[in-house]
């Protein structure tokens, strides 16, 4: 091997020794918990599952312009979950859908989940409210305190919970005055479902 290949070789080496504790810290900081929040504890996947309905939500480019929106969990092979996010786009005048894959993250019964909708990369899925008797309400939060969603079995929550649920995020460090207030009404006609990435980009 010449000057030139083994200067190459090295270059290529270095990059990959400082770029791969770089690439997992990128992972581990998508799936991390935002400071100052805990998870659930005695979490049940099992009664998790199912179909919720977005009842509020911190605007973000995946869900923007989107009305009726609601979640759907479902037991997928080995480990994994299938996530359907589906609403309906006013600004389109369509409906969309969004696919993903869940995973739990480590204690089973604590409420933080891994996402994908991109392949290899992975997003955290934080439950941080639950009404652990019936499974009928739940708050969940992303990586970071930008991301929050409050979600129901029915398509109304009751105004006393959903008082104390923003009172939490609140406390807890989010912009609750930013809450976006979904229309979860009688739905238009599902003539069209786009199968493009949800939300206005």
């Amino acid at each position: 091997m010449n000057y030139d290949a083994c200067v190459a070789a090295n270059r290529s080496s270095l990059l990959r020794v400082l770029l791969v504790p770089m690439l997992l810290a990128l992972l581990t900081a998508c799936t991390k918990v935002p400071e100052g929040v805990q998870p659930v504890d005695g979490f049940e996947l099992q009664r998790f599952l199912g179909k919720w309905y977005e009842i509020a939500r911190l605007d973000h480019g995946f869900e923007r312009n989107l009305r009726n929106v609601t979640a759907e969990y479902v037991a997928a092979d080995g480990d994994e979950i299938k996530v359907i996010n589906r609403g309906y786009n006013e600004k389109k005048g369509e409906w969309t859908e969004d696919d993903a894959v869940a995973k739990m993250l480590d204690d089973p019964t604590i409420g933080s989940l891994k996402v994908s909708f991109f392949g290899p990369l992975w997003g955290g899925y934080h439950v941080i409210a639950l009404d652990k008797q019936n499974y009928r309400y739940a708050m969940v939060t992303g990586p970071s305190k930008t991301l929050l969603w409050i979600l129901s079995r029915d398509k109304t929550l009751d105004d006393k919970v959903m008082g104390d649920l923003i009172n939490q995020a609140g406390k807890a460090g989010y912009d609750t005055k930013r809450l976006i207030f979904v229309k979860q009404d009688d739905p238009p006609a599902e003539d069209t479902v786009d199968a493009a990435p949800a939300g206005d980009k």
